[in-house]
């Protein structure tokens, strides 16, 4: 029982985290978050483009944008614009690494999940790539909510709260992300992070203290999730 208070609580990320969201999962998403733009918000595609692509940047998220300038409904534009999960081609759309199962057995400690995306999203991605079974502590969107309000990534107190549902010091826990701002926040807490950079180097926030440079001693770097094995040693 010692040994297992020493042990991290690995907090995961989703989207280009566990798999390649970029090789086509975030196209498709774009494209159908920018159409509800398009349909509920009588704007044209490139009014549509900017917005979705702004709030993604200033906030974290476009819902989180969408919910402080105008009046939604954020679970119908999210079982909208993340409809296509019932498609029976959303197979073709995911790309991931072999070696992810393995990777979570060998891992030791509590592993959770932690992402932006609603839940059916979330369930139906991880059965593709085969941790559906493995992840069973989940925490998506529905769930980052404070007083009512959505409070996604990099929301610091959203993070807090999440540790606490652990029942963890924040220093036990480490986050895993592709998104630097993420890592910013989870560090400004106490957690410890590491930074997955290989599925896209380009696709980073535009806020000037979101760029990788800003990581320095603050996370560790791998190119893969699954090269968390050989620097383990490095997050004792």
């Amino acid at each position: 029982m010692k040994t297992d208070l020493k042990r991290p609580v690995w907090f995961f990320d989703l989207d280009n985290t566990l798999h390649n969201a970029s090789h086509r999962i975030f196209g498709e998403m774009n494209r159908s978050m920018s159409d509800w733009l398009v349909t509920n918000l009588a704007v044209d595609a490139s009014e549509a483009d900017r917005m979705r692509t702004e709030y993604w940047h200033r906030y974290g998220t476009t819902l989180d944008g969408l919910l402080r300038h105008y009046s939604i409904d954020a679970k119908r534009f999210l079982h909208e614009t993340h409809a296509f999960v019932d498609e029976p081609h959303l197979g073709e759309l995911i790309r991931a690494e072999r070696g992810l199962t393995d990777l979570f057995r060998r891992l030791p400690g509590r592993k959770v999940l932690i992402t932006n995306a609603p839940a059916v999203y979330t369930s139906k991605v991880l059965k593709h790539i085969g941790l559906a079974r493995v992840i069973r502590r989940r925490y998506h969107i529905e769930q980052m909510r404070i007083h009512g309000r959505y409070r996604p990534k990099p929301s610091r107190s959203m993070l807090r709260m999440m540790v606490a549902r652990e029942r963890i010091h924040p220093s036990r826990a480490v986050l895993i992300e592709d998104n630097v701002a993420n890592l910013r926040s989870a560090r400004a807490i106490g957690m410890r992070g590491v930074y997955v950079r290989g599925y896209d180097r380009i696709a980073l926030s535009a806020r000037s203290d979101a760029h990788p440079r800003c990581l320095s001693g603050l996370a560790l770097r791998v190119e893969s999730v699954t090269h968390l094995i050989r620097r383990r040693r490095f997050l004792r």
